[in-house]
């Protein structure tokens, strides 16, 4: 007769109530590998037995990396040992860090975050996810609206801006995250044990503990979010730029501009758009944003509406985008320090890969004018240049080919004025500021929303393509409109419809709307 087989224990039930679980949503670049690792460290130096998982997200902000954290007391002899989940469920988290508020949102929405146990600890702010950048119009979604449904699903709420904490700091935000953790006091383990797993890192320690630090004192004072040393932050103003250099005739050619918008009603939006106008391209550039300017603005009736949307519009309109400007931004030192200085490289290379897929039509735009519309006019010669441009490239910025390409391109700013893509885009915006400066003494609601109909324009290629349809269709349905009183208030929402959705459907809808009431029955 076979002896039975000897079965091992049931685990007891305290001991599986022992068990923490603790997830962790981050995107590329917010260290979440690394805050799994110290977590991981300072649990076992502690006694504990852990496991970490981690599922990848897609991409950079299309889909965040789950880690996963289950840990429990080491037992004694002849305890069983625990069998750890791979993934978090619902309902079923002890710790939810969120590195990023969109990314709490996810959480709550998911079940991971429940009022009877779980501790959220997340950072308010905003990294911005693809859909919200696709958008034509505002697509950010509502912080507020997260802080709110967070406030009610999390037992414990850690919740303030650990970015910038650890920016301040000069770390990272997996620091800062970490310094809340411990300040929380949602793991049973002193404050020595995290400092300790930073510092057997052996990495940037002195910056990811004064990160942590911070953050620990934070997690810990009554209101997180809002704390008393932290000032409001200041209104923007036009003379935070710093004052211009160069020779002596053209600063007083600047300064000659400087008083004119300084004279104008929307002062400080004026300054804003000359300035951003001579960027762009010369001082002259600037003297013609002054004389688009001010026939609108010195008509403006006291409270800033007209004067400041003519000022921002104009400007906008007249800094279009093409690759000179591009080329310019890609090539700008102050752009190779702040990369520099964000892959906190000190004196080491840095690497830099552009990429470009320029189309034919962008490349013919750039040629003078008459030869551009020669070419344009014959379609079988364009099709033919488009095919052998219309490629993707990649240029290595760090190397001098690299750096020289652009920066030639860049220069070609000084023949822009010459440049077909100039003078289609300069016809434009005469067409445009001829209908406002008609429209204004006849409806001065209306000639307001006309020029703010404007932002619809932005980007290039294919985004500007549409942004100009959208436009057109909205100017188009303007003689059924203008004789109505309400006419501002219907461009008004047509240009919000506009704004909803890349593909047009929510216009095409207003513009039925529109037509049911002013075309006459067939």
């Amino acid at each position: 007769m076979n002896a039975a087989p000897k079965l091992t224990p049931k685990q007891p039930d305290n001991q599986l109530k022992s068990i923490i679980k603790l997830a962790i949503l981050a995107v590329g670049g917010q260290g979440g590998g690394v805050l799994t690792s110290w977590i991981e460290a300072a649990a076992r130096s502690q006694g504990y037995i852990t496991q970490a998982t981690s599922v990848a997200g897609v991409a950079q902000r299309t889909g965040a990396t789950i880690y996963y954290i289950e840990m429990a007391p080491q037992g004694g002899e002849g305890t069983a040992m625990p069998v750890f989940s791979l993934a978090p469920s619902a309902g079923d988290v002890d710790i939810m860090i969120a590195a990023e508020m969109m990314e709490a949102g996810r959480a709550i929405l998911r079940g991971f975050v429940t009022p009877d146990r779980t501790t959220l600890i997340a950072s308010s702010h905003r990294t911005l996810a693809l859909s919200e950048k696709m958008t034509p119009g505002d697509g950010i979604a509502s912080s507020d609206e997260v802080r709110a449904a967070a406030e009610i699903a999390a037992d414990q709420l850690i919740l303030f801006d650990m970015d910038k904490l650890a920016a301040d700091n000069g770390s990272v935000i997996s620091s800062a995250l970490f310094g809340a953790l411990a300040g929380s006091g949602a793991l049973p383990f002193p404050r020595v044990a995290f400092e300790e797993a930073i510092q057997a890192s052996g990495k940037g320690v002195a910056a990811s503990l004064r990160a942590f630090g911070a953050a620990y004192s934070r997690a810990q004072s009554p209101n997180p979010e809002s704390p008393p040393s932290e000032a409001p932050p200041a209104p923007m103003q036009a003379s935070r730029d710093p004052s211009p250099r160069g020779p002596a005739r053209l600063l007083s050619q600047w300064e000659a501009l400087d008083a004119e918008a300084r004279a104008l009603p929307g002062a400080e939006m004026a300054l804003l758009g000359l300035r951003r106008v001579v960027e762009f391209q010369d001082l002259a550039y600037g003297r013609d944003y002054l004389t688009h300017l001010r026939p609108l603005a010195q008509q403006d009736r006291g409270d800033g509406t007209l004067a400041e949307a003519a000022a921002k519009h104009i400007a906008n309109a007249m800094c279009y985008d093409d690759i000179i400007r591009v080329a310019d931004l890609k090539t700008r030192k102050s752009r190779f320090d702040r990369i520099q200085t964000e892959m906190k490289a000190d004196d080491k290379p840095v690497q830099l890969t552009e990429f470009f897929h320029p189309r034919g039509e962008e490349i013919i735009s750039l040629l003078p004018a008459a030869l551009g519309t020669w070419i344009e006019a014959r379609p079988r010669l364009a099709a033919w240049i488009d095919r052998r441009l219309n490629k993707g490239r990649r240029i290595r910025t760090h190397r001098l080919r690299g750096f020289v390409l652009l920066y030639v391109i860049a220069g070609l700013r000084r023949t822009r004025r010459y440049s077909l893509r100039h003078q289609v885009e300069q016809a434009h915006l005469l067409n445009w500021l001829t209908l406002c400066n008609e429209t204004l003494p006849k409806n001065y609601d209306l000639a307001v929303e006309l020029l703010l109909c404007r932002r619809l324009i932005k980007g290039y290629s294919d985004t500007h393509v549409r942004g100009l349809s959208k436009f057109a269709r909205i100017l188009d349905t303007l003689p059924a409109l203008i004789e109505r009183d309400d006419a501002a208030q219907w461009i008004a929402r047509l240009r919000e419809a506009a704004l909803q959705d890349s593909t047009g459907n929510a216009l095409d809808g207003a513009i039925q709307t529109v037509s049911s009431f002013t075309e006459p029955p067939g």
